[in-house]
């Protein structure tokens, strides 16, 4: 039996985070939410995700230290975090990568653009 392919959707607003866990699943993933930063970071210490949905602008930990943070803890399995953003600038994206991110999925999303994210891990 294949393990689950794993993924967590991280976002303050839980509109953007039913709409991402509803497309993963149409996927085949199994999804898991959180509210904040902090609520990823333990939930990732739990679980081993393959896919991280990660919003930049968040209360309290931002998405760019949340993601320092999990590529600190990141295990022997590669972990591909996405920054799930609405900071479609060019100099926003290269930031982002720079920082961490394996790639930037721009806010709205599509059924779309999560087959195509999908489709390479």
């Amino acid at each position: 039996m294949t393990e689950p392919r794993k993924a967590l959707v991280v976002d303050d607003h839980p509109t953007n985070r039913l709409l991402a866990e509803a497309l993963l699943r149409k996927c085949g993933w199994t999804v898991f939410q959180a509210d904040c930063g902090q609520a990823a970071l333990t939930l990732a210490a739990q679980h081993p995700f393959r896919l991280i949905l990660l919003d930049i602008s968040m209360p309290g930990l931002s998405g760019e230290e949340t993601c320092a943070r999990l590529r600190a803890a990141e295990a022997a399995e590669p972990l591909h975090i996405v920054a799930y953003t609405a900071h479609a600038f060019p100099e926003d994206e290269a930031r982002l990568l720079a920082c961490g991110f394996d790639e930037v999925l721009v806010k709205p999303i599509s059924r779309q653009r999560i087959e195509d994210l999908v489709a390479k891990l």
